[in-house]
């Protein structure tokens, strides 16, 4: 990829009222609601054993593969989107309306940087949750449509009057306003092959620490990074978010790379010329695959071992999702028992009454 001049500049002006503020003002927001409804909505598959899983074998009597089919599904996160009910996907609704009404009685830009932060990425996590719940079952997020527009570009959110997209508040508001290239892996996408989502809300203390935990991951999984001869391959993601973190693409992305790389990575870095941006993986990041289940059996599973919404496995899980389960379950043992770490720690910030308002802010 070819070096680029400039950051890019404003395209949207009318989101130039959200560019943060010199002077910040010392408020914070709570998100416990969005941070209960994580822990209870999302399976969490652990970190990349860097070993790419074979397509799933149908169950007995049917040539119909269910569930994930991505080598990547034991990677990232996945959400347990066949078990919202209308109560389910209208509170996501209500939420993402009830942040919409935040940004209208709060000025934004003028609160501490990683306040902003926070808010901009659950916003934006909240409102890409809600929509694929509503057209779930889905295959792909980038397949739904909102009002005839693709799901990415669909102004459905209103924020002072102003009608905004979810590419708008990443690219418009959150990369254009943080130079800082570990933003990019706190909004997640709905995909298998992208950032995951974690099971904690932003708030300003945890911000950058939970972002230095999903570059971790992303950087050190397959999803993120692959070997092939001499040549690096990395996520499409790098490749899109480019014309704001890595204008001088191979030697901006490597020094970023190097910076949460780990073990087999490391070396990968050392030992490849080139870098490209091939690797993509569009299927919907859910436990079901985007499909219902057709049928129940019974299926039983000693608990994962990771903590996560699901006890093992029952009947009205289904077969394939069981069977992810337990796949799941299996690697995470095998690492265990390799002295692999099988989670990652993260450490929030404590702000102190005295402390200056932009302490410990993601830049």
């Amino acid at each position: 990829m070819a070096q680029s001049e400039a950051r890019p500049s404003l395209s949207d002006n009318r989101l130039a009222i959200f560019t943060p503020t010199s002077d910040p003002i010392r408020h914070s927001i709570d998100y416990e609601v969005w941070d209960y409804a994580l822990k209870n909505i999302l399976v969490a598959m652990g970190p990349s054993n860097r070993q790419g899983m074979r397509r799933p074998d149908p169950p007995i009597g049917s040539r119909l593969a269910q569930g994930p089919q991505s080598r990547y599904r034991l990677e990232g996160s996945m959400v347990l989107f066949r078990f919202f009910d209308k109560d389910v996907i209208n509170s996501f609704t209500e939420y993402r309306e009830d942040l919409e009404r935040v940004a209208g009685t709060l000025d934004i830009s003028a609160l501490p940087r990683n306040e902003q932060l926070a808010f901009w990425l659950n916003l934006h996590n909240v409102a890409m949750m809600e929509m694929i719940a509503k057209e779930w079952p889905v295959r792909e997020p980038r397949e739904i449509k909102v009002g005839g527009v693709p799901l990415d570009d669909a102004k459905f959110i209103t924020l002072r009057g102003i009608h905004v997209s979810l590419r708008d508040i990443r690219e418009e508001i959150v990369f254009r306003n943080w130079k800082d290239p570990k933003v990019i892996y706190g909004f997640w996408r709905g995909e298998i092959g992208g950032p995951e989502l974690q099971r904690h809300a932003f708030n300003a203390e945890n911000v950058s620490s939970l972002l230095d935990v999903a570059a971790a991951d992303f950087v050190n999984s397959l999803r993120g990074t692959q070997m092939r001869g001499d040549r690096l391959e990395v996520a499409s993601l790098y490749a899109e978010v480019a014309p704001f973190y890595f204008r001088d693409f191979e030697g901006d992305l490597r020094s970023h790379l190097a910076a949460f790389a780990e073990g087999p990575t490391v070396e990968m870095l050392a030992g490849t010329r080139e870098v490209r941006a091939t690797i993509s993986e569009h299927d919907i990041a859910d436990l079901h695959g985007g499909a219902r289940p057709p049928n129940y059996l019974f299926a039983a599973s000693a608990p994962g071992a990771m903590d996560d919404p699901l006890i093992g496995c029952a009947e009205e899980i289904g077969f394939a999702a069981c069977d992810l389960m337990q796949a799941r379950e299996t690697k995470l043992r095998n690492m265990e028992r390799r002295g692999e770490r099988t989670g990652r720690v993260f450490v929030s910030n404590i702000s102190l009454p005295d402390d200056p308002p932009n302490q410990n802010a993601v830049e």
